[in-house]
């Protein structure tokens, strides 16, 4: 422990975003460049060296990140030792410095009586900062098996997975049914809060430590799973759960009705190719509606804005949050409380209001003579007992020209799966059991979301480490 009364000293203070004007007109990321180590070294003495760390915990970080002991070495100044203490656990803090909404802050000891350590402002600093400095390079294996796996979805329990597997000595192959690799941390997060050269980098170092990388190849109809069956000692599934919740209610066929995945991944792609965002697919001048919250909401709301949307209003189905914890929502559970993501903040800013509109219900589309749609109508909800209850006479009709589906996902393509003929569970994700991994076919296992249901990045990593150790053990019995 660096400061035994830091905790008493110092007040949490967050690494500043760019300012709303600057960062909401590009696609740059939301953070800014320069650093203050001298904040984030005092922010990680406020670390408690708490008896029992509930940041690493069941209800903290799923990959057991050693948190108080690199809290305590950047507070030393120690930060090549603290990101060989962040590496042990975490394949690509980079990713989950940026996206991970920080379980590990909520089941923080601090949180109970004052706001949590910066867990997540320290952790995005480490791995940066190793990235400058030159100490985060490719792995070289010193001697390989005879043994081949082929991972099948390159996002980050595929990349996870490989990662671990070659350094054990494995011959690895990820395929990805993209042109580019990375699955949702390439086209499923938008730019603005993961900048894709950063993934470029980590694949890169991949590349060199010996995992090859086949793009544009869809396993399952491009090549069969029993043809990789005959090359592959394992096979990993690790697809994601791609498959989108759809809203069927009347006039769904409408143009304009987009499912947000797909106006993100064109946007996206856009910009990587041409370097312009997506003009065929754009919001530019249009009343939006984006159904559905949680991140995937709020980074429609982002891009939809730097395309230059006329409004944006986003649809809730549930109630608005409460500021602090209910009774019900104890420490160190995750805080279901009213949240200010950094799009809200963009919005809030461009329309002079918070765009959310709380407990309203889609009925039906509405669309114009040419097929587009052209608006919504909705009637207002209430909840008792847990039971939806419409509420008379709140019917209303919404203008928009561009409407998009944030929903979530019901479970993973089940083409792959019909291909391998592998069990599903009832919600129709691969069925394997967590910690084993294997599916009800021999060689064939999976992992994330796929395996999971839909669910954080820092999810998929541990998945895909847990994976490589099964499929590991699996190897060295063959």
């Amino acid at each position: 422990m660096g400061k035994v009364t830091g905790f008493k000293e110092f007040t949490r203070k967050d690494v500043e975003y760019r300012s709303v004007k600057a960062r909401s007109n590009d696609y740059d990321e939301i953070f800014i460049n320069k650093s203050n180590k001298d904040n984030l070294r005092q922010q990680g003495a406020r670390c408690m060296d708490c008896g029992i760390p509930f940041c690493q915990s069941e209800n903290g970080c799923p990959v057991d990140n050693l948190i108080p002991e690199w809290n305590d070495l950047i507070y030393n100044n120690k930060w090549k030792e603290a990101l060989t203490r962040l590496h042990k656990t975490n394949n690509f803090p980079e990713f989950t410095g940026r996206v991970c909404p920080a379980p590990c802050e909520s089941s923080c000891v601090l949180g109970i009586i004052d706001l949590p350590v910066t867990i997540k402002n320290i952790e995005q600093e480490i791995i940066d900062y190793g990235f400058k400095k030159g100490w985060v390079k490719s792995y070289k294996v010193k001697q390989r098996s005879d043994k081949k796996v082929a991972i099948i979805g390159s996002g980050p329990a595929g990349l996870a997975a490989a990662d671990e597997l070659n350094k054990l000595g494995h011959n690895i192959t990820v395929f990805e049914r993209d042109d580019r690799i990375g699955g949702l941390l390439m086209y499923g997060i938008p730019n603005m809060k993961l900048d894709k050269k950063i993934v470029d980098f980590r694949v890169n170092l991949l590349k060199d430590s010996g995992i090859k990388f086949v793009t544009n190849t869809d396993i399952g109809k491009d090549i069969k799973i029993s043809k990789l069956k005959q090359d592959f000692d394992a096979l990993i599934l690790a697809t994601g759960a791609t498959k989108s919740r759809d809203l069927l209610v009347d006039n769904r066929d409408a143009s304009g009705i987009v499912l947000a995945m797909d106006y993100l991944t064109k946007n996206t792609k856009s910009l990587l190719d041409f370097g312009k965002a997506e003009e065929k697919l754009s919001a530019k001048g249009k009343d939006v509606i984006v159904i559905g919250g949680g991140d995937t909401g709020a980074d429609c709301i982002a891009t939809a804005l730097r395309q230059g949307a006329k409004s944006i209003i986003n649809f809730e189905l549930m109630k608005k949050p409460s500021i602090e914890r209910e009774d019900n929502n104890p420490w160190p559970l995750w805080p279901l409380i009213y949240r200010v993501d950094y799009a809200h903040k963009e919005a809030h800013q461009l329309f002079g209001k918070d765009v959310r509109e709380y407990q309203i219900m889609t009925e039906s589309f509405v669309k114009d003579k040419n097929g587009k749609v052209c608006g919504i109508k909705t009637i207002n909800v209430d909840f008792n007992d847990g039971k939806l209850i419409k509420i008379k006479n709140s019917e209303k009709i919404w203008d928009a020209q561009l409407v998009l589906l944030s929903m979530g996902f019901v479970s993973p393509e089940h083409y792959l799966s019909d291909d391998a003929n592998i069990d599903i569970d009832k919600y129709g994700n691969y069925k394997a059991e967590y910690n084993q991994y294997l599916t009800s076919k021999e060689k064939i296992f999976a992992a994330g979301d796929c395996r999971r249901g839909q669910s954080l990045v820092v999810w998929a990593i541990n998945e895909g480490r847990g994976v490589a150790a099964k499929v590991n053990e699996y190897l060295t019995k063959t």
